[in-house]
């Protein structure tokens, strides 16, 4: 069996893993859950139900009505920052699956590396953030990480049984949001209701607004360069509506593959937790009958600036993938408090990135100390912003 520690517990992603886990109960188990602590009855239920040895919450108030809540004996009680990096190196996980949301992962996904545990990445944050530091412990323990989010594991399946050497590209499908069809003076109007509203996936808020300015994509690009060694125009995107194409690699001799399947995070969460070894998985069976048609085109960096910003990050590199995470941290955090219009997250991110100078990053301290200048300069840029509104009328 499988004993796993689940960072991010009560988000979409770790729900689904837990369903995975009753439904595979001779084969995987719990060992220790970690979540921001915003929904203790959950948190409770999930106690009561995996058993898990160790539990881990970022906010501290909550581990004290956890602990009410729970009869005993009761698992070990961790809070804080500190508390998620004990919990994912000290647990004695075959697996950590790092599923937080944002840079909250980055310190407990380095220590699970640095402790020799098997990491399944659905929190692409971390390697925005830290890729060449987290690749470089990975390496250097003998540490496999292995992707989550749906796109990473088509190519990652497509690239099983063949030499890196011969790829010539991969091409990341992303759906392009609710927005697609949307014209550029619509953009200024978009609701947070509208934002939320995705026409496939059910994510968290951030993740799914994200996917709306394209955002998201533009992590994954970073992500990818850093999961697959590949170089920054090696790595394509393609918007593909019907998110049944998961992603691409073309080879040198002209061939592409390509992984298909429902839009069911089961399917990766499942392939990650049990590789080598594939089990049926609980979701529906893609009819490609019932499909139809399969429609690809290229994305609108005019209509949709993130995903040129997160491009550029990563070209400029060092430093500037880390403001860049942050600056859009929060910036959907202001938007989603209807404190800032869904066209100016892309302004406060190219604003920070234009006042923050890249540099090399030799630690992970010195990432935890950009992201925090990062997310200064842009809490500043709303401010400033919000001043010369109210100047305005």
């Amino acid at each position: 069996m499988k004993r796993i520690t689940l960072l991010g517990a009560t988000g979409s992603v770790g729900r689904r893993a837990l369903e995975l886990v009753s439904a595979f109960p001779d084969a995987l188990g719990v060992e220790g859950l970690a979540a921001r602590g915003s929904n203790v009855p959950l948190l409770t239920e999930l106690c009561l139900r995996y058993k898990p040895r160790a539990v881990a919450l970022l906010e501290a108030d909550a581990v004290d009505a956890l602990a009410r809540a729970l009869p005993h004996p009761r698992p070990e009680l961790l809070a804080g920052p500190k508390g998620l990096v004990t919990l994912a190196a000290e647990t004695d996980a075959d697996v950590v699956l790092s599923a937080l949301v944002g840079s909250a992962g980055l310190l407990p996904t380095m220590a699970a590396i640095e402790a020799g545990r098997t990491i399944a990445l659905a929190n692409k944050e971390t390697l925005v953030m830290a890729g060449n530091l987290m690749t470089a412990a990975a390496r250097s323990r003998g540490v496999s990480l292995l992707p989550v989010d749906s796109e990473h594991s088509a190519i990652f399946q497509c690239l099983q049984g063949h030499n890196r050497s011969e790829v010539r590209r991969i091409m990341l499908t992303a759906s392009g949001g609710p927005f697609r069809q949307l014209s550029r003076e619509g953009l200024a109007h978009v609701t947070v209701a509208d934002a939320l509203n995705h026409p496939t996936w059910k994510m968290g808020a951030k993740i799914t607004v994200d996917s709306a300015t394209l955002m998201n994509k533009g992590l994954e690009i970073i992500e990818a360069r850093w999961l697959f060694d590949l170089r920054p125009e090696q790595i394509e995107v393609v918007v593909h509506p019907q998110s049944i194409v998961h992603s691409m690699v073309e080879y040198i001799d002209g061939s592409v593959l390509a992984q298909l399947g429902v839009a069911d995070m089961g399917i990766p969460i499942l392939y990650a937790l049990t590789y080598p070894e594939r089990r049926p998985c609980p979701a529906p069976a893609l009819n490609l009958m019932e499909v139809g048609q399969l429609t690809f085109h290229e994305p609108d960096t005019e209509k949709f600036p993130c995903l040129r910003l997160a491009r550029q990050a990563l070209v400029r590199g060092g430093s500037a993938a880390v403001v860049l995470n942050a600056a859009n941290e929060v910036a959907v955090a202001a938007f989603l408090e209807g404190r800032l219009r869904f066209t100016q997250i892309a302004e406060v991110i190219a604003e920070a990135l234009d006042r923050v100078p890249a540099r090399e990053l030799a630690s992970i301290e010195e990432c935890v100390a950009v992201d925090r200048e990062g997310r200064w300069v842009a809490d500043e840029i709303l401010r400033l912003q919000a001043v010369a509104a109210v100047g305005a009328r």
